[in-house]
């Protein structure tokens, strides 16, 4: 079970190097806790009925989902798990005689058969319970109050092979977690059919994101006790929710996750939460996603519903090159080398001293990305470059680099080269736009064009290998109608270490359809000895809608993008829906609800003179509790700050009176106010143009 529950707790509320796991205090009883059986060396793999399935499944879905992990290769892939989330349970969790029971309806057999059904199909079955005792109202279903081994021994006579074990029932108990656990852990390792259980550990209510814990009641405490009782343990709050996965959740449960790399090892992981194909996130973040999970030795538990997904997602999740970098059997978490920032470049040893060496861009366009050799741990001056994602191997002298797309991650195994020179590293960028008519495009910002515009167009390539490239060469494909004319000419070679950077000039119809557009640039060069080579790449940017025209609602206009902390911004409405957008009382007709951290960007076109808002903290907090609810509001045109509000607390609301002058894009910006985004409802109320 996961945040369905949160609403009730709420208002009760209102690594280079493998280190040892640190020496933890011995639990309450006095004994410490007997060296764990390595039940899973690598980070096991499966998949979870939560994220894509939600609490009502049953047991003819999730054989289904048994059948095509077979059927669609993922099991022969290691995804092997099938494992019962929160939902599983009768509305009467247990029967007179003390055991807990399966829906009646959902599961007229028990979980006897379905587990045998699992089973036959060559998979394990996984099952889920809380740490805390049952309270209704605040969780589905829970093990405390006496009953571990109770529960412990059915899980093993039913013959399940791993257990999730919750703490919402924990938490609405006042109970601490690593008491808890530790006893819970203790009865399973002792259950009375000696059965060898998985043991995940799951304490993500009680995040920063949630409210203010006392730290040994958070999920970013858990590293200090799981690692002894555990195969692994949850180091942040849930990736998102049923069927809403956002890539900036991703990246916040990864960067938790990342804190504590020396406490895991071959048979204890940190455990980000579960890979979210397709609910939400574009197939290139789903892939950076893969990315990270795999070098952060982290269990890969899908949470998507496996019979629905697309053949590109359970590509990803096969990928041989990616499972072996997470499946390495020295189980090094990857550690970041170099500084916290947009771009990073995170490594992880393997056990045959080869490093996988990721390249993350976290931002909104594009990057070519670099890496030293020797900045990763490796010495030499050769070195063979296999990329995860494209296969393709080549040799370096010392730099890794990547053309890397906004959100995107390139993942190299690296290894020492040795014999005559491979096939030389050459990086082919991706189509970047540079400059709008005669603007330069602000640095880091996502690439929007309009009908009539001319822009130009960037294609950086560089020559990383030990051999010289000849006759280096760029051509530009874009949608029909759309003009090209090249700027300059290609120079004849690229030396090791050389690099060139080609442009054109992009004109488009002013007829040119509104929506996503798709540049792609080939690459091809000559290198003695293998001929002419060619890369393809392939940057997508967006053509605005028509800008607003006369006095206009702007809630009520096309967005070019829209993200909230929470859920997704709502027009007209507080965010999440369902009420209206009001602040200190008063009720606003027309504005947009979101929830910190947002961005809402619309195309204005240098048509506009002004912008007026109302902005403040909707009422809806209240119904929540007195904690946070507070965010900042800054208007933002062409990537330059017109209009910031300072910290907006729930107390007072601000008028906003913007000259929009000038301005092609308009982005309006709400940000946590430094204290997190627990509770952070933000308004836009009253939001107009004046074009």
């Amino acid at each position: 079970m996961k945040r369905h529950a949160l609403t009730g707790l709420l208002a009760l509320a209102a690594g280079l190097l493998v280190v040892p796991a640190p020496a933890q205090a011995a639990p309450a009883t006095g004994a410490r806790p007997a060296p764990q059986q390595v039940l899973s060396p690598t980070p096991y793999q499966g998949w979870n009925t939560y994220f894509g399935l939600g609490g009502n499944f049953s047991e003819q879905s999730v054989r289904e989902v048994a059948d095509a992990l077979v059927a669609r290769g993922m099991a022969k892939a290691g995804y092997d798990i099938v494992w019962l989330d929160g939902g599983w349970q009768d509305p009467e969790p247990r029967t007179a005689a003390g055991d807990l029971q399966a829906d009646r309806t959902r599961f007229p057999n028990g979980l006897k058969p379905l587990v045998d059904y699992i089973h036959a199909k060559g998979l394990r079955a996984g099952i889920y319970t809380d740490a805390g005792p049952y309270i209704p109202g605040k969780c589905g279903l829970g093990s405390g109050g006496g009953y571990y081994q109770r529960d412990a021994d059915h899980f093993a006579a039913l013959e399940f092979d791993a257990v999730k074990v919750d703490f919402l029932c924990g938490i609405a108990a006042d109970l601490d977690p690593k008491t808890a656990y530790t006893e819970f852990a203790r009865a399973l390792r002792n259950n009375a059919s000696g059965r060898p259980i998985i043991f995940n550990l799951c304490n993500p209510v009680t995040s920063p994101d949630w409210g203010n814990y006392p730290e040994e009641q958070q999920s970013t405490y858990s590293w200090t006790y799981a690692p002894e009782i555990a195969q692994s343990w949850r180091t942040y709050t849930d990736v998102g929710f049923v069927g809403d996965i956002k890539f900036k959740d991703v990246l916040r449960n990864y960067d938790a996750n990342a804190r504590h790399p020396e406490v895991a090892g071959p048979g204890r992981f940190n455990d980000p939460d579960y890979l979210a194909p397709e609910l939400g996130m574009s197939d290139e973040e789903f892939r950076t996603q893969m990315s990270l999970w795999s070098v952060a030795a982290a269990p890969l538990i899908v949470g998507s519903d496996i019979r629905k997904l697309g053949q590109t997602s359970v590509d990803i999740l096969t990928d041989a090159d990616a499972l072996a970098i997470n499946q390495d059997p020295a189980a090094v978490q990857a550690v970041r080398v170099g500084p916290a920032g947009t771009t990073e470049t995170w490594v992880k040893r393997l056990a045959n001293g080869d490093r996988a060496v990721l390249l993350l861009n976290r931002g909104e366009s594009s990057k070519t990305l670099t890496a030293k050799a020797s900045a990763v741990g490796l010495s030499g001056s050769r070195f063979t470059l296999r990329n995860a994602w494209t296969d393709q191997v080549t040799e370096s002298a010392g730099t890794i680099s990547a053309a890397v797309p906004a959100h995107g991650a390139a993942l190299f195994r690296v290894a020492k080269a040795h014999g005559l020179p491979g096939v030389p590293h050459v990086t082919a960028g991706l189509p970047q736009v540079t400059r709008v008519g005669g603007d330069a495009l602000p640095e880091g910002t996502a690439p929007v064009l309009a009908g009539g515009d001319e822009a130009t167009v960037q294609v950086a390539v560089r020559n990383d290998g030990l051999l010289p490239v000849f006759t280096p060469q760029v051509t530009l494909s874009t949608p029909d109608g759309w003009q090209v004319r090249a700027l300059g000419r290609a120079p004849k070679l690229l030396i090791p270490g050389g690099s060139a950077t080609l442009g054109f000039a992009v004109t488009l119809p002013a007829t040119a359809k509104p929506g996503t557009a798709t540049l792609t640039a080939t690459t091809s060069y000559d290198v003695l000895g293998h001929g002419r080579l060619r890369q393809t790449t392939a940057a997508t940017l967006v053509v605005a809608p028509v800008p607003p025209d006369g006095e206009a609602v702007l809630s009520h206009h096309t967005w070019i993008s829209a993200t909230s902390g929470w859920m997704s911004p709502t027009v007209d409405q507080s965010v999440g829906g369902g009420s209206p957008i009001k602040m200190l009382g008063q009720v606003y007709p027309t504005g947009l609800g979101v929830a910190s951290p947002s961005t809402v960007r619309y195309y204005v076109g240098d048509q506009c003179g002004r912008l007026a808002a109302v902005v403040g903290i909707d009422d809806a907090v209240s119904n929540v509790g007195p904690d946070g609810g507070t965010a900042t509001f800054q208007v933002v045109g062409d990537g330059k700050v017109l209009y910031d509000s300072g910290v907006v607390t729930r107390d007072a609301v601000h008028q906003v009176d913007v000259d929009l002058t000038g301005v092609r894009v308009l982005d309006l910006v709400v940000g946590d106010a430094g204290d997190g985004g627990y509770n952070d409802r933000a308004d836009w109320a009253g939001l107009t143009v004046t074009c």
